[in-house]
């Protein structure tokens, strides 16, 4: 079952750090056949009020997901993100592909 890394960002310090770190996230991803299938805006608040940017990473199972988050190349760069970046990072487990509302009440 997919499983994706979300990453709530309020605030990024663009410079040097940041430039190099998407430039070598990628390459992190791939051994664990992860994907952006959301890399921040343009976004449209429909509700309540927003800012910020919503990354979302996904990959084909959690353990792929923890796999990327504790591999050694991303570990190597994260201190690039997390020291230039005010936001949190979790790893969310995705439902099934027939999921419904309805399923949450048992």
């Amino acid at each position: 079952m997919r499983a994706y890394a979300v990453a709530v960002i309020r605030e990024t310090r663009f410079g040097p750090e940041i430039r190099e770190y998407l430039q070598r996230i990628d390459g992190t991803l791939a051994p664990f056949g992860g994907r952006f299938p959301i890399h921040g805006g343009p976004y449209e608040p429909v509700e309540g009020a927003w800012s910020g940017d919503l990354v979302v990473i996904e990959f084909p199972s959690m353990e792929q997901a923890r796999g990327w988050y504790e591999s050694d190349a991303y570990q190597a760069i994260r201190s690039l993100r997390a020291g230039h970046t005010e936001g949190d990072l979790l790893l969310v487990q995705g439902v099934a592909d027939d999921h419904k509302g309805v399923d949450l009440l048992g």
